[in-house]
């Protein structure tokens, strides 16, 4: 396509790249695709749901510039995508984020002039902080005039933004997707894109990547690290008949299979990015030849560097792991 020029950053959300990533495992006999969602211009695919979600309420009149707030919870990348969203419009927003949102998110969030509150203490029954986010949301829409919650927990505009990912996908690979490998949060990115997959007919089966530790599919919570990567509250936006298999994987091994693709495909990727690696390994002796495999890849690695890309933070948390990481130390010389 050749280049054109836009009409505003705004535009360059969608289409990103597919990648092919030859060699990710030894031996493994299909092929496997990246759909690499850190090319948005907020980084990651969550400026997808995040114009879906605003764009109308600007085109009709319901948010108006200079009088109405955004006022929205999220753990790093919606936050973000609403941030620049927000700033191009002139509306004012409001991020509710946790203690686990990291310090280039919320340095992201300052940026674009955003108010940040950040919720300190989680929830008393579950341990959690999304249910205190959420209430903090209900306060402030409560006493903060020409307040608006997109509400991206319940928002069917969220996993409609996903129909075109999903097609995207489709459109690249000349409609033959055999798996398609999405790790889920709200499950606006999973339902979305198997919406699309069910609409179409498409043979293509959908492969849920949870974390150990999330409610989302029945478990029991547990503390998670990396954020935006599981919940502790079932979705409102989850259709388990949309699902063909769940795979869960846990901190460690998102960590190990970022490292992985790190050293194996020069690609810096997210906590999210890992796990549908991580899952993608746990499957893959199962997986018939030839098949097409697409793992949705929802950030890049930037904003990991103190946290999964650490060896003094995944030491902390997990032990002496420095054996993991010599198969990514050689991976270089394999691939020369």
């Amino acid at each position: 396509m050749p280049n054109k020029v836009l009409n505003s950053v705004l535009e360059t959300i969608g289409d990103t790249p597919l990648v092919e990533l030859a060699g990710l495992y030894d031996g493994f006999a299909g092929r496997v695709f990246a759909k690499l969602e850190r090319f948005n211009p907020g980084g990651s695919i969550k400026d997808r749901s995040a114009l879906s979600m605003l764009h109308a309420k600007i085109s009709n009149g319901t948010l108006v510039p200079g009088r109405s707030v955004v006022v929205e919870s999220s753990s790093g990348n919606l936050a973000v995508g609403l941030a620049q969203i927000c700033r191009y419009f002139g509306l004012r927003f409001i991020c509710v984020v946790d203690a686990k949102t990291t310090e280039q998110n919320l340095a992201i969030l300052h940026a674009y002039q955003a108010t940040v509150e950040v919720v300190t203490e989680p929830d008393t029954a579950t341990g959690e902080y999304l249910p205190v986010r959420i209430q903090r949301v209900r306060e402030l829409l409560a006493s903060t005039p020409h307040a608006f919650w997109p509400n991206q927990y319940t928002n069917p505009l969220n996993p409609q933004a996903h129909r075109r990912t999903m097609q995207e996908i489709v459109d690249a690979l000349d409609g033959r997707v055999d798996y398609l490998l999405c790790a889920v949060s709200t499950c606006g990115t999973l339902r979305g894109c198997a919406d699309y997959v069910r609409a179409q007919r498409l043979p293509t089966r959908v492969i849920a990547v949870d974390a150990a530790g999330s409610a989302i599919f029945g478990q029991p919570p547990a503390v998670r690290l990396i954020p935006g990567h599981g919940a502790s509250i079932r979705p409102v936006l989850l259709d388990e008949s949309t699902v063909d298999e769940v795979v869960h994987v846990t901190d460690l091994d998102c960590v190990v299979a970022c490292r992985r693709l790190t050293g194996r495909q020069a690609i810096l990727a997210g906590g999210s990015s890992g796990a549908t690696v991580a899952a993608l390994g746990k499957l893959r002796h199962r997986i018939p030849a030839g098949a097409n495999c697409v793992l949705i890849f929802p950030d890049g690695g930037d904003r990991y560097l103190d946290t999964i890309y650490s060896d003094t933070w995944v030491s902390r948390h997990f032990g002496e792991v420095s054996h993991l990481w010599k198969e990514t130390a050689e991976l270089g010389a394999v691939r020369c």
